[in-house]
């Protein structure tokens, strides 16, 4: 497995992400995540529609709590062939008592603690940290990526416009 030294920054230190970069063209990979109901899940079971997988560090943390409630707001507006993921390596207990506590109730959240599949596979995977770095990825309905960014300080929110102008080109 790849290590990318300084791929990523927390509050100017530099991070060690593991996995490869993914970019907008190629094809996404299958993890198995848990749900918050502690049931695996593939990201697979939502091919049919249009999925925004957001990865955070955690969801008790308020950038992320900003940006998960941020999500679930657009997600009113973006239809039902699209689904917004949020992945974090919260365990799905606290996962599930943050998104009561929060009324989230349009992103699903997932969690990637048990083999951070997802954190290897889609290159985000904090070495330092056992956490997801800050990442939005945009898939269409054919398991293309449409769209891909790495937050480079994982302190700052990511362009939520640019992601949402990649999901209507899919939808």
């Amino acid at each position: 497995m790849s290590e990318r030294a300084g791929a990523a920054t927390f509050m100017g230190a530099p991070l060690t992400l593991l996995g490869d970069e993914l970019q907008a063209g190629g094809q996404a990979p299958d993890c198995v995540l848990l749900d918050n109901d502690l049931k695996e899940v593939k990201l697979s079971a939502w091919a049919d529609k249009v999925r925004v997988i957001a990865t955070v560090p955690s969801l008790d943390t308020p950038v992320c709590d900003m940006e998960t409630r941020r999500f679930n707001t657009e997600a009113a507006s973006l239809g039902g062939d699209v689904v917004i993921l949020t992945v974090s390596m919260d365990l799905p207990f606290a996962q599930k008592r943050w998104c009561g506590a929060a009324g989230v109730d349009r992103v699903i959240t997932l969690s990637d603690h048990r083999e951070a599949a997802l954190g290897k596979a889609f290159g985000v995977l904090i070495k330092e940290l056992r956490l997801l770095a800050r990442a939005v990825f945009v898939i269409d309905k054919t398991g293309k990526i449409r769209h891909a960014q790495l937050v480079k300080e994982v302190s700052q929110e990511p362009d939520y416009a640019a992601a949402l102008e990649a999901v209507k080109k899919c939808a």
